[in-house]
């Protein structure tokens, strides 16, 4: 019997996605999922889905930018089922482009959803899972968290700021001894979702499957373990990156593909993951 039977699970942006396959995926657990997303149609849709194949879920519409807004999910969600044992912090935005091509909206936004929105979700319920006698955090960042990403600045750097938050919040959690509470922060090179089309992954991988990084998350909140970073290469390049000199690791990114993958990025803008 899975650990998440009988458990809660909220998940921005959950709606598509990765989002909507970690939530099934919890959802086969034996969890009951809370989604979360700003498109209030397309929840609606997956909820309705969800409980048509049997899955335990409710949904709440989440503006992850208005602390007002996440307050107020969060109040709704005690009244009407409780507190939450494991949170997701998944939702996001991209866009890519020459950085001065960009309109400073979009840049403003990509911090505002994908750093100030991971650290505002997490303030309102991380108490909710201290609560839990077996809490869970995870946090969806990326592999561009680990390098620098031409065209996509900061979409990179937001994930550079979430790998830092999720790592200072894990050692912050075992100094303070919160023993119940496990985290585990998630690096995936480009998703076959919509967000990336256009995209060219780096030389000896392809784009991953959301169903499969669903799978690779459910088993590393069952296991307790600290790190998702698929595919191979991801697994190899925080250790290259911090060992190599600047001009090997630029080379590197070169003959992989990586710094030129997203020249033809097409991403469907502002739509969550």
């Amino acid at each position: 019997m899975s650990i998440l039977k009988m458990q809660r699970v909220l998940i921005t942006g959950a709606a598509q996605g990765v989002g909507r396959a970690m939530a099934e995926s919890f959802a086969a657990a034996g969890a009951e999922v809370v989604l979360t997303d700003l498109d209030g149609d397309r929840l609606a849709a997956t909820e309705r889905e969800m409980k048509a194949a049997g899955a335990r879920c409710r949904a709440y519409v989440l503006d992850v930018t208005k602390d007002e807004n996440i307050l107020a999910v969060r109040q709704q969600l005690h009244e009407e089922a409780g507190t939450v044992d494991v949170l997701v912090n998944n939702a996001g935005v991209v866009f890519g482009g020459p950085f001065e091509s960009v309109p400073m909206s979009q840049h403003r936004l990509t911090y505002r959803v994908n750093v100030e929105g991971v650290v505002a979700v997490t303030h309102a319920f991380l108490r909710d899972v201290l609560s839990s006698p077996r809490g869970h955090l995870v946090f969806i960042a990326s592999a561009s968290g680990f390098v620098g990403l031409p065209n996509g600045s900061t979409y990179a750097s937001s994930k550079w700021g979430v790998i830092g938050f999720a790592e200072s919040i894990r050692t912050e959690l075992k100094q303070r001894q919160a023993k119940s509470v496990g985290v585990t922060t998630v690096c995936p090179t480009y998703i076959n979702t919509g967000m990336f089309e256009g995209v060219a992954p780096p030389k000896t991988t392809s784009m991953l499957d959301p169903q499969e990084i669903a799978e690779k998350v459910i088993e590393a909140v069952e296991k307790r373990r600290i790190w998702v970073l698929e595919p191979w290469l991801v697994k190899i390049t925080p250790f290259l990156k911090n060992c190599l000199p600047t001009a090997v690791g630029d080379y590197l990114s070169d003959a992989f593909g990586a710094t030129n993958s997203m020249d033809d990025w097409q991403g469907h803008g502002k739509d969550a993951n």
